[in-house]
């Protein structure tokens, strides 16, 4: 059974740090690129950073460019978001979803998703 599990939301005032985590399992880690997407309310989904898991290599938004680092523990087979200097426009539910066709901010990509998992940034 395919499974994306994040972890690590919660609240924290602007100008604070989080650390999200995707556990996965069920699918060949290695082969696949992962995602972090974000939702506000009343937004759409977007693409926040992704990496692919064969290489490390590393793709961020530009909202987030410079504050947010993604990183792959591919022994564990999770994918770390390292979020720095947030800000409450950074509120969102954050998902982590995984994608055969490479690293994208097209949430259209990605064939597996998490549940998500709620950042709140207060003001």
């Amino acid at each position: 059974e395919v499974q994306l599990v994040e972890s690590g939301g919660g609240l924290v005032q602007a100008g604070g740090s989080l650390r999200l985590s995707c556990a996965a399992s069920g699918f060949p880690f290695e082969d696949y690129a992962i995602g972090w997407f974000r939702q506000a309310p009343g937004k759409e989904r977007v693409g926040v950073s992704c990496i692919r898991s064969s290489d490390g290599r590393t793709y961020y938004a530009d909202s987030v460019k410079g504050r947010f680092t993604i990183s792959s523990d591919n022994a564990k087979n999770t994918i770390y978001l390292q979020m720095n200097n947030l800000t409450p426009e950074d509120t969102a539910v954050y998902y982590c979803a995984a994608s055969t066709l490479g690293p994208s901010f097209y949430d259209s990509a990605y064939n597996f998703w998490g549940q998500g998992t709620q950042i709140t940034v207060s003001s």
